[in-house]
């Protein structure tokens, strides 16, 4: 009987201690927009991010708006952390939709100061540059170098792709028009400057043969010969180049973005979550990502674990910078619904 008795006391004291385990067991849920991105980020954080600190990422894709309203409307928020851009996050906290990150949470002290946000961590530097191939305009002879030259369909003759949604355009445009990098978005801020912006862009309209809406068709069109030049992202325009494609970027004018880590408003997981924020706020883990698509780290002291050779296609590297100007995300929230209607207008006429 005694026997008896030790036998489930002990078999108790295991299922306990199973129990209490499973309930230790730390997880999050991270939504991110899928692709060779998300794949990017699952090997450049994820991964060692829960080798590190045993949580376990659950991850999901297609972290809209939308889908994260309806959500914190119904109480029943399952993300933790979602990403975006510098506009997604200005409209989440527009909605609140994500929690405060304050100093306490994470140390963004060593982040470039002019993309710091209080409702989401920096988690990468990317840039809408512009190509050239290098079959219609080879090393040895005349090449484009700035968006003046991309304008400029007499000396560098041959159709363009262009972005189909203003974003950059315009920022471009009048770059191409003579607008110092430092005054574009105060030209852009009036009547004039927009008209003068859009009016540059109806310029090369006749020249655009592909308004362009996925990452890969610049690439594409510049490969099949479609276009000579097109704009498009670093990122990919990068992997163009690794892949073969005949391809030069010009980096004068790029209009640089930030993608960020934010906090889902009434995150399940908060204190998981926290540490990943925390995480990728490192400068050796920011000089991770690099290594899986070329996107820059969002702070200076990155670059000492980043080999000089690489900064060459990184948008936050200092000598790119010095050519870049940052997407102004508070002008896009005030006016984007006006640009986007003009622009959709214009590319129709």
């Amino acid at each position: 009987m005694r026997m008896k008795s030790t036998i489930v006391a002990l078999g108790l004291s295991i299922l306990l201690a199973g129990g209490g385990l499973a309930a230790s067991a730390k997880e999050m849920v991270f939504v991110s927009w899928g692709g060779a991105y998300q794949d990017a980020i699952r090997e450049a954080w994820l991964k060692p991010f829960t080798a590190a600190t045993g949580t376990k990422v659950i991850e999901e894709t297609s972290p809209e708006t939308a889908k994260i309203q309806a959500m914190i409307s119904a109480g029943t928020v399952s993300w933790d952390i979602v990403t975006d851009g510098g506009l997604g996050v200005a409209r989440g906290a527009q909605a609140g939709l994500f929690e405060e990150i304050t100093p306490e949470m994470v140390d963004q002290s060593g982040v470039y100061p002019q993309i710091v946000n209080k409702y989401g961590v920096p988690s990468e530097v990317f840039s809408t540059a512009f190509a050239f191939s290098t079959k219609a305009f080879p090393d040895g002879k005349a090449q484009p170098g700035s968006w003046a030259d991309f304008w400029n369909v007499e000396k560098f003759p041959g159709a363009r792709a262009l972005f189909g949604s203003p974003q950059s355009v315009l920022e471009a445009a009048l770059m191409a028009d003579g607008v110092a990098q430092a005054d574009v978005y105060k030209v852009l801020d009036t009547k004039e400057g927009q008209d003068r912006a859009f009016n540059k862009v109806r310029e090369l309209k006749p020249h655009v043969s592909l308004w362009w809406t996925g990452g890969a068709q610049p690439v594409q069109a510049i490969g099949s010969g479609e276009v000579v030049m097109a704009n498009g992202w670093n990122g990919r325009l990068q992997a163009g180049i690794t892949e073969g494609v005949p391809l030069k970027i010009v980096w004068n004018g790029a209009v640089a973005e930030v993608g960020y880590f934010m906090m889902v408003k009434g995150a399940p997981h908060k204190e998981e979550a926290t540490e990943l924020l925390r995480w990728i706020a490192k400068p050796e883990s920011q000089a991770q990502f690099h290594k899986y698509v070329s996107y820059g780290p969002t702070m200076a002291g990155a670059w000492d674990f980043i080999p000089k050779s690489e900064w060459g296609h990184l948008p936050s590297s200092p000598e790119i910078m010095k050519q870049s100007i940052f997407l102004n995300v508070d002008w896009w929230l005030k006016n984007e619904g006006a640009m986007v209607e003009r622009y959709n207008a214009l590319m129709q006429e």
